[in-house]
């Protein structure tokens, strides 16, 4: 029985460090993607972009999915007048995620 419970305990720690991971990939995958937005909203480096980033971050506990990043930063560029399809937007989350793999995976 001891084997079994030793099992049992070894899924259940790797499903948190599983969770855990894709809760970070997700984070970073929002900040690289707010930092892009803040780039194209020409939002000064530094401390002013960062903050933007952050409310990206913050955006995305809104509602599961990524719907809400995405409306926020449409949102954003709109009001802007810059104009950005959905397709565009979707494709630069994609691109924002595997860099935030290949982030998570090195360091």
């Amino acid at each position: 029985m001891s084997s079994f419970s030793d099992r049992e305990k070894g899924f259940e720690t790797a499903f948190v460090r599983n969770q855990e991971l894709a809760f970070r990939i997700t984070a970073r995958r929002n900040r690289l993607f707010g930092s892009w937005a803040a780039e194209r909203l020409g939002l000064p480096a530094g401390a002013v972009a960062d903050a933007y980033a952050a409310a990206v971050v913050a955006a995305d506990f809104a509602e599961p999915g990524d719907e809400d990043v995405i409306r926020k930063v449409r949102g954003d560029l709109t009001e802007k007048g810059i104009a950005v399809t959905e397709p565009e937007l979707r494709a630069e989350l994609e691109r924002a995620l595997a860099e935030a793999r290949r982030q998570l995976a090195t360091g």
